[in-house]
């Protein structure tokens, strides 16, 4: 979590200088599209996932986890919509930011561990099909599910225990923002270097690994089709774009602002640090703020993969279709009925 803290500080002592400008509106406009677009998607998608659930599908296990994470999410963005369209001024309080930020940067980990379980599991199948099968069974599956939640909950849920919430919400020099509070403290710049090492430099090596065998072991099967193994790079190389897009640019700022104030140090008002954090506030919120459409991408993608899901769609849309086009039938009907026929007269 972008937890951040301010070291004490007068009026006229501010490091970075928040003003309402065109960016907010821009950041506005992300979040906006990211809720809209993310809900239609995820609705759309539930309904096929759940009956691969119900068929006990292994991927439509990690989909319907990954599809509870983004829901919990969109439900947060309107409060982070008015955020921005107050100018960076939260108005809600300051348990209301805390939890906002909670069920953001839980959401962005727990979507990180569940693509690396689902990139795993995809490698297991396609490089060991007969030995994974012991290992790939739905009980199994729901607790890997279970286990990527309670850790990334459990740590998130510790960050605000010994967050006095103050770190959330800066509070000084008559300012009510949520997590852009500055300058980073010694602990916050740490946990900052550890969260882009466990939350994102590892389960990219893994994601990398996993599909580099994957696409290996494809390229030299001679009995998938041409169809199967453009699927399976579909997936491969959708996954691996939604680290680059998503939450690659994010984690790369944070780590270079954190090693930023771990070499420069000078956090007064005007120094080095203040001046580079002045710089870098536009960016690292647009990077925040593109993380938010990992939502959005997820369903599209495995949509696009998944054969089951995908089909299950077409299944559900026909079926709605033919349900309007037997109600137009008897809607017409019932509306002819009471219509003298000519054709007697």
């Amino acid at each position: 979590m972008n937890v951040t803290t301010t070291t004490q500080a007068t009026n006229t002592d501010v490091c970075v200088n928040i003003d309402a400008s065109p960016v907010s509106d821009l950041l506005m406009s992300v979040y906006i599209l990211a809720f809209i677009f993310g809900l239609i998607f995820n609705l759309l998608t539930l309904g096929p996932i759940w009956q691969q659930v119900q068929r006990q599908n292994v991927l439509g296990i990690f989909l319907l986890n990954l599809l509870l994470s983004d829901m919990l999410f969109l439900f947060t963005i309107p409060l982070w919509i008015n955020y921005y369209r107050q100018d960076h001024h939260w108005k809600l309080g300051v348990m209301s930011c805390s939890v906002a930020g909670f069920f953001y940067y839980s959401n962005m980990y727990i979507s990180i561990y569940l693509l690396c379980c689902i990139s795993v599991d995809r490698c297991l199948v396609v490089t060991h099909p007969l030995r994974s099968k012991t290992h790939r069974t739905s009980r199994c599956t729901w607790a890997q599910c279970v286990a990527v939640y309670v850790v990334v909950v459990v740590l998130h849920i510790m960050v605000l225990v010994y967050d006095n919430l103050k770190d959330a919400h800066d509070d000084m020099n008559s300012n009510d923002r949520c997590y852009e509070t500055y300058p980073l403290q010694w602990p916050v710049a740490l946990f900052n270097l550890i969260r882009v090492a466990l939350g994102f430099l590892i389960p990219l090596m893994v994601l990398a690994v996993s599909y580099w065998r994957v696409l290996a072991h494809v390229d030299q099967s001679p009995g998938l089709s041409a169809q199967a193994k453009r699927k399976v790079r579909l997936l491969s190389f959708g996954v691996i774009g939604i680290f680059s897009i998503c939450f690659a640019p994010y984690h790369i700022l944070l780590l270079i602002r954190s090693l930023v104030f771990y070499f420069i140090g000078d956090t007064t008002s005007g120094g080095k640090y203040c001046v580079f954090e002045q710089k870098m506030h536009f960016f690292f919120s647009c990077m925040l703020a593109l993380s938010s459409l990992n939502c959005v991408v997820d369903p599209v993608l495995y949509v696009l993969v998944s054969n089951g899901v995908r089909d299950d769609m077409r299944l559900c849309w026909k079926k709605v279709r033919s349900t309007q086009t037997e109600d137009c039938a008897l809607t017409s009907y019932a509306y002819n009925r009471g219509k003298p026929n000519n054709n007697l007269i």
